[in-house]
């Protein structure tokens, strides 16, 4: 294809100027980048383009050519300034533009040639930059309470369009509201690459809840990108307003322990240096915060401050009470008494408040204090009072002995079982530990043990004959004697082959011995009465002494006494 004529081309650019140019488009690049600017042919095609020709509005009425191409020809820089090497084209007619700088913000315009018809597709171009760095400088060493003070300046350097900052304090945004909080932004351009620099100051009045709280800035670009500044912590200083005095010790507090007095204020940066008021006694500690009182006694009880030293009407108390408890049991130790004598005890409580007390006699617990009018053998024991006022505790105690010579309480017998034995039981009392012997021999020698002051013995015989059995019971204080009378086996032996058929039979045999050995007496003593009045009579006739008589009522009395005794058996 050959170049259209110089009169061609005017006619055409004639026509052009008749038409009506289409709406005006917006390509948006980033600066730096390649940026691609569209060539809009609308419903032309390819084969049907002759020429396509890019130009650029250098203002002021000019315009500048940068590259054209002819239908099957190569592409034809034209450009000589600034755009000769950072413009290219496309395959599909746009314009590639290299290294887009902000001067590049201005209108691109593609022509093309389609036959008799010449048509312009005008480009407007904004290059936009985000920031190259979002921080917070001039940071404030330290925020005061209830003063507005420079919090620091948020910059966000090198961004097209300038960016807008926003403050946040713990990721909530701040807005100026011309007390508290005052935000103040300026925007500084570089002449050379006309970026633009925002630099927002914060001015901030504190208070005690922006303790640890996270400062920082943020802005939302053009681009869409979002930048955070690193998170900045400030130190909040404020005066003392709230005291505490706080006792550390264990509990209950008791005579003997300490006790650390901690005064603490919420001051920032915190006081380290305290006045302690001990009880009318003023102790000064510096660089610390604690005082400690050792070895408490009763005494120490009352109110204790502490206060600034700067300040004295800045203060903190606290109530201290030492918990005592002091018990007096009289008599007390080792305690030895005579049966049948009087124990008085005492007891006396010292206490910092209400006391609780419980008795217990050889570690059993007892319902009652005991009380001891007339001591006995099985008071004899350990008693122990425990004395308790809340968490504190105390416990005394006497061991009681009661001593006294032995006394029997009961001398049984008893049949053996298989009935050729029987087994005689002494039971005592007594303090010390009795001894126990027997009249006779014995064998299966049973003791049981001394509790109480309560001894029982046994012993089993196998009596031939009707005897008499005495149990004797002794220790250092004295001795007790008591006798029993223990039948014969053969008699008993005798007695059970007569009635063993039917005990109602023995014992109406029992009940008829008895009646008969009582009517035998009887018919004793009537014959005794009739010869005893015979005799007086016949003295008195004849004038006999009565000695005779005398020795015969003596005879007469032994007889009776034997037959009682065989009844007795």
């Amino acid at each position: 294809m050959h170049l259209l004529s110089a009169s061609c081309v005017c006619a055409l650019l004639i026509a052009a100027l008749l038409r009506q140019v289409s709406g005006l488009e917006t390509v948006t690049g980033l600066y730096g980048e390649t940026l691609e600017i569209p060539c809009n042919v609308g419903a032309l095609k390819a084969e049907d383009i002759l020429m396509t020709k890019w130009k650029y509005d250098k203002g002021e009425g000019l315009s500048g050519d940068l590259l054209v191409k002819q239908k099957n020809q190569t592409v034809s820089i034209s450009a000589s300034d600034e755009y000769k090497d950072r413009v290219s084209m496309a395959a599909n007619s746009s314009l590639l533009l290299s290294a887009a700088k902000l001067s590049d913000q201005r209108t691109f315009t593609c022509m093309v040639v389609a036959s008799a018809d010449i048509t312009e597709y005008p480009v407007n171009v904004v290059i936009h930059k985000k920031p190259t760095n979002l921080e917070i400088s001039d940071k404030a060493e330290e925020l005061e309470i209830g003063k507005l003070t420079k919090l620091g300046t948020c910059v966000a350097e090198a961004a097209n369009p300038a960016a807008n900052i926003t403050w946040l304090k713990n990721n909530k945004p701040l807005v100026a509201d011309g007390k508290g909080i005052s935000i103040q932004a300026s925007v500084q351009v570089d002449p050379v690459t006309g970026l633009s620099t925002t630099s927002s100051v914060l001015e901030y009045s504190a208070g005690k809840e922006d303790t640890d709280a996270q400062f920082t800035c943020s802005t939302q670009h053009a681009t869409g990108a979002e930048l955070i500044s690193t998170p900045v912590i400030f130190t909040i200083t404020y005066s003392t307003e709230n005291m505490v005095l706080q006792v550390i010790a264990q509990e209950p507090l008791v005579e003997g322990d300490n006790v650390t007095l901690k005064c603490v204020a919420d001051g920032n940066p915190a006081p380290t240096s305290f006045n302690f008021h001990l009880k009318g006694e003023l102790v000064k500690v510096e660089n610390a915060d604690t005082y400690t009182i050792t070895n408490v006694s009763r005494d120490t009880t009352g109110e204790y401050k502490c206060s600034l030293i700067d300040n004295a009407t800045m203060q903190a108390s606290k109530d201290i009470t030492v918990k005592y408890l002091d018990i007096n049991l009289s008599p007390s130790g080792k305690i030895v008494k005579k049966a049948g004598e009087t124990l008085d005890l005492t007891l006396q409580i010292d206490a910092s408040g209400d006391s609780k007390v419980s008795w217990t006699k050889d570690n059993v617990k007892l319902d009652k204090e005991p009380k001891f009018s007339k001591v006995t053998y099985s008071d004899s024991g350990r008693y122990e009072c425990g004395v308790t006022v809340g968490l504190l505790s105390r416990k005394a105690s006497f061991e009681l002995f009661v001593e006294g010579a032995p006394v029997i309480r009961q001398l049984t017998k008893q049949r053996g079982e298989d009935g050729t034995h029987k087994v005689l039981i002494c039971e005592a009392e007594g303090s010390p530990k009795p001894a126990v012997s027997w009249s006779i021999n014995g064998t299966s020698l049973d003791e049981s043990p001394f509790v109480n002051g309560k001894i029982t013995h046994k012993i089993t015989v196998v009596p031939t004959a009707n005897l008499t059995v005495s149990c004797t019971v002794s220790n250092e204080f004295g001795a007790d004697t008591r006798a029993i009378n223990v039948s014969s086996l053969f008699e008993d032996v005798r007695v059970d082959k007569s009635d063993q058929s039917d005990d109602n039979d023995q014992t109406k045999m029992v009940v008829g011995v008895v009646v008969g050995l009582l009517v035998a007496t009887v018919v004793i003593g009537l014959a005794y009465w009739v010869y005893m009045k015979k005799s007086k009579q016949g003295s008195w006739k004849t004038g006999e002494k009565e000695n005779g008589s005398s020795e015969e009522e003596k005879k007469l009395e032994e007889k009776v006494e034997e037959n009682s005794q065989k009844a007795e058996v």
